[in-house]
């Protein structure tokens, strides 16, 4: 099939006369010999290929895979994570998360409050990488050898850097159809990106191109900060799965394939504000399309390997025995390291200029200051629905601890308990991610915050495991899909995930998957897009928020609630601080040891303090009580045990207590007023000047001036 892609005129408005993109898009061409003078030299190919790389560094980092949209979009607004601030005080990020109030307050929006103007805003951003992009791949199709690279079918040295500068586009259209949905198709250098071409044609086109180049790419290698075989392998199964899932699209677009056929969709609920929520009935055709390159990076893995067993052995009275644990801690250590689980990393640089968000905007918070803290401030922005963590997350999962703590840092080398009254850093919001955590970095940088070097995993073998079991089972192949779901909860129970109870449990062997991708990337912003594009969104949040109402009520009334799993959340708990080096050895735990689950400070585990703040200046002035004990976090204690504890030195420490003193916080506005049947309005509005310089306008009910 020849795909294209159809710019679609509004139809409401007609046919706009399309004006100049603007300056942030490439405009410069080649000329055959500068094309081949340039591309002759690896050197020279390589540095314009990193020049775009570089573009692409600035927009994940502060754009959408670090602050930015991924920040206020993705990161909350799911049965798992939520906001730390109160509602009232964070409406730019609040509003969006609720689904624009059920559409009502859409428009209303202000899309420049969040999302600036050109050439700051993420949608400009993007393009301009896309630009970048294009100039490679005009350039490299330029030359003479253009056609011949293309007809050996195997991997050159140009080949595999022109398969990622595509790789490059396709990603950056990837991320601008998740966040605006229908947007411009640009792929020619000096290109406008003028007119609405609807997102199911640019779909259909960039996994064309990826298919073409995945022959012409190698494997994975051990850097890991370039895209490669594998990497294109997963990206076309990661987009078909999107594209053949359920998404909103506004009514005023003639919605095509990439050959130009008009597509029909199966939608599920109610019009919302001019818009459908459904997916392309030709659905299985995509899913097929993500089993095949599923496995296609399975069997292109290169240097990307799925650890089933934790390498690390016991030291300094530290114990492990966690490889999920130990993905995240390879992510911590020195610059130069990549995870073996990562197909691709973003790069951070320790120290660098810039903006590195992953420890502060969704790590481990701290209430340090912005500058030689110990460590230094981390906001910590994505936080976990306390039902989600009490109530849903198995106790004996080992990725429980890995993704969420209870304890956050003072900044001066102390742990302290992270309250529920609503705020940001270690002083409020409540359980927050704990995946990324500068107390656990091999060297930490306590200079000034935002500045921690740790790697944003961008894609990673899991993901390809459960989006193959994902397809498979959409499909109806349940072996495949249990084969690999199997993989996964194995390894996250320690050696036997009990995977047909878990799939009786959830009612289909597809839900199960779902679910599992759930616990597998809890704290990563996963969540939230891949209920809207399989079609849960309303089910998940209904359970969360009835369990939510159900633990509020309980804690009023009783002071606390016992959850199905067995787990109790309570009003109080009892804590102290405790030198944990001079009982333990060490003040970082990781896995705390089996059969001493009641150690008040080893569990939860993958918590505490970096062992040696007092190398980079920390000043602990005698008290060396470093580590928070804490007791009744899982079980209601007794007022026996209670006196026993109080006696042994332990303080009476407000916990749920938290949640219904700010009960709106946790059930009123988790998800305010949506009704679980409108087409959830998820998308990010055009700014007033992208509209103007693109000649097209705002849909999904939102402002167009």
């Amino acid at each position: 099939m020849k795909t294209k892609i159809l710019s679609i005129a509004i139809i409401a408005t007609g046919t706009f006369a399309l004006n100049s993109c603007g300056d942030f898009l490439e405009t410069n061409s080649l000329s055959n010999a500068d094309a081949d003078f340039v591309f002759s030299n690896m050197t020279t190919a390589r540095a314009a290929m990193d020049g775009a790389y570089s573009a692409w560094h600035g927009a994940v980092s502060s754009h959408i895979f670090g602050d930015g949209l991924y920040y206020a979009f993705d990161v909350a607004g799911s049965d798992i994570m939520r906001h730390p601030e109160k509602y009232a005080n964070q409406p730019l990020r609040h509003v969006p998360e609720s689904f624009y109030t059920n559409g009502t307050e859409a428009a209303t929006y202000d899309p420049v409050g969040y999302g600036k103007e050109a050439p700051n805003s993420p949608y400009s951003v993007l393009f301009s990488v896309i630009g970048k992009a294009n100039a490679v791949t005009s350039a490299i199709e330029s030359t003479s050898g253009f056609a011949e690279m293309m007809a050996g079918g195997k991997p050159t040295d140009l080949s595999q850097l022109y398969g990622e500068a595509v790789a490059l586009r396709a990603t950056c259209f990837r991320e601008l159809i998740k966040y605006y949905g229908d947007v411009p198709y640009q792929s020619v250098m000096g290109q406008a990106a003028l007119g609405l071409s609807p997102r199911d044609s640019i779909y259909d086109v960039i996994i064309a191109d990826l298919k073409r180049v995945e022959p012409l790419m190698n494997p994975v290698g051990k850097d890991k900060r370039f895209f490669s075989q594998t990497y294109v392998d997963a990206l076309i199964g990661r987009i078909a799965l999107e594209a053949g899932g359920y998404q909103t699209r506004r009514g005023d677009i003639n919605y095509v394939d990439g050959s130009g056929k008009a597509l029909t969709f199966e939608n599920i609920g109610a019009a919302n504000n001019g818009a459908n929520y459904g997916r392309r009935t030709d659905w299985q055709t995509l899913y097929q399309t993500a089993k095949t390159y599923f496995q296609a990076a399975i069997d292109h893995a290169g240097e990307a390997k799925f650890v089933t067993v934790d390498p690390r052995s016991a030291a300094n009275g530290r114990e492990f025995g966690n490889a999920y644990q130990y993905f995240f801690q390879q992510l911590h250590n020195d610059d130069a390291a990549y995870a073996d689980e990562s197909i691709y990393e973003e790069p951070f640089q320790q120290g660098a200029s810039g903006n590195d968000p992953r420890s502060y905007s969704l790590g481990r918070p701290s209430a340090g200051g912005g500058s030689n803290a110990y460590p230094c401030k981390a906001y910590g922005q994505g936080r976990i629905n306390p039902a989600f963590y009490y109530g849903v997350f198995d106790p004996n999962d080992l990725r429980r601890d890995v993704a969420c703590a209870v304890t956050g840092s003072t900044g001066k080398g102390y742990e302290k308990l992270i309250p529920f009254t609503p705020g940001s850093t270690a002083n409020g919001g409540g359980i927050s991610c704990n995946k990324f955590d500068e107390n656990r970095q091999s060297t930490v940088w306590t200079k000034n915050q935002r500045r921690s070097g740790i790697n944003a995993p961008y894609m990673r073998m899991s993901e390809v495991y459960l989006g193959l079991a994902e397809a498979s089972a959409a499909l109806g192949d349940n072996a495949t899909a249990r084969q690999y779901l199997k993989i996964i909860r194995d390894r996250a129970f320690g050696g036997d995930g009990k995977v047909d109870d878990f799939i009786a449990k959830e009612g289909s062997i597809l839900k199960a998957v779902i679910d599992e991708r759930g616990f597998e990337f809890a704290g990563e912003g996963d969540r939230r897009f891949t209920l809207i594009r399989t079609g849960l969104i309303a089910e998940k949040i209904r359970e969360i928020k009835d369990l939510q109402i159900a633990m509020v009520n309980g804690l009023k009334t009783n002071g606390y609630y016992t959850f199905a799993n067995g787990n109790t959340i309570s009003a109080y708990v009892w804590t102290k601080m405790v030198d944990a080096k001079a009982i333990y050895k060490h003040r970082l735990t990781a896995q705390c040891p089996k059969g001493q689950e009641n150690d008040p400070v080893l569990y939860p585990s993958w918590r505490g303090q970096n062992d040696d703040w007092e190398s980079y200046g920390a000043s602990y002035g005698g008290d060396t009580k470093t580590n928070l004990a804490i007791k009744g976090l899982f079980t209601r204690l007794s007022d026996a045990e209670i006196a026993e504890l109080e006696a042994d030195g332990y303080t009476k420490t407000a916990w749920g207590q938290g949640i219904v003193d700010n009960e709106e916080e946790y059930t009123t506005y988790l998800f305010y007023k949506y009704d679980y049947n409108a087409a959830p309005i998820y998308l990010f509005p055009f700014s007033p000047n992208t509209m103007a310089t693109g000649g097209f306008t705002n849909g999904y009910g939102f402002v167009n001036n």
